[in-house]
């Protein structure tokens, strides 16, 4: 096979990746667009995932992701397990604060949003679960990068880095003293980061051998924010998340 043909599974996960939080919903012309592929192989390729139950067809003949697909990722252990785990705790913070309260892990880059609780009058914010942002920009992605290994700093640093508002980090240099101040008060704050009316505080989350394994936070208007109140609270949810995952912390 020659380099960089597609094999099989490339095609299958062509497939899926064609669906995402703004596409769905998708026609069989229109996953054939998003995945680069013929119509005779998305055809194929989309009755064997249907059959599967990757992919449910609705009656207009338009498809959908499956219920196959969601019992599969609920056995992720930084999904829904999780999740489960750390639900008392984030509903705890949330009704400590009535804001938005948040918890996330790191995919490379990005952060991505496996709960969220919305306070019914709390600041918008573009999240939902699954959503990704880049870790610079976010609470819980400076929380969890500034835990992440030196040379995943370090890459990260050198860039690119994304500008969302006039406040996002965008300079290596602040970006650095950022993660250090984040390692050395066990808090991050975001401020006007990815919107101007948003601040958020997060904490790391970590697992049974010390590891961060995810951050929490809560996002609350930038006016008038009082960040000296949110951290007991943002610090207590992380550190019970913490216990419910078995970690232990050092015997002083």
């Amino acid at each position: 096979m020659p380099a960089g043909t597609p094999t099989a599974p490339d095609r299958l996960l062509a497939v899926l990746a064609a669906f995402d939080h703004e596409h769905p919903a998708l026609s069989l012309t229109d996953i054939s667009r998003r995945a680069g592929l013929s119509l005779t192989t998305a055809h194929r390729l989309v009755g064997a995932l249907a059959r599967w139950g990757a992919l449910e067809r609705d009656p207009s003949g338009v498809y959908h992701v499956g219920l196959r697909l969601w019992e599969v990722a609920a056995l992720a252990p930084r999904g829904l397990a999780l999740r489960q785990l750390a639900l008392p705790y984030l509903e705890d913070l949330y009704e400590a604060t009535h804001e938005n309260v948040q918890l996330a892990v790191r995919d490379g880059r990005e952060v991505v949003y496996i709960e969220w609780l919305s306070g019914r009058s709390a600041v918008g914010v573009h999240i939902r679960v699954g959503a990704r942002w880049p870790l610079h920009a976010t609470g819980v992605g400076l929380a969890l990068l500034a835990h992440g290994e030196p040379e995943v700093q370090e890459e990260y640093c050198a860039g690119p880095l994304a500008s969302f508002t006039p406040y996002t980090l965008t300079d290596p240099v602040r970006l650095r003293r950022v993660l250090a101040e984040v390692r050395r008060t066990g808090v991050a704050v975001s401020d006007r980061q990815v919107t101007e009316d948003a601040l958020s505080v997060a904490a790391p989350v970590r697992g049974p051998g010390g590891s961060v394994v995810a951050a929490v936070s809560v996002v609350v208007p930038q006016a008038g924010a009082q960040v000296p109140a949110l951290v007991p609270a943002v610090r207590l949810a992380a550190r019970g998340i913490s216990r419910a995952l078995g970690w232990q912390p050092e015997r002083v």
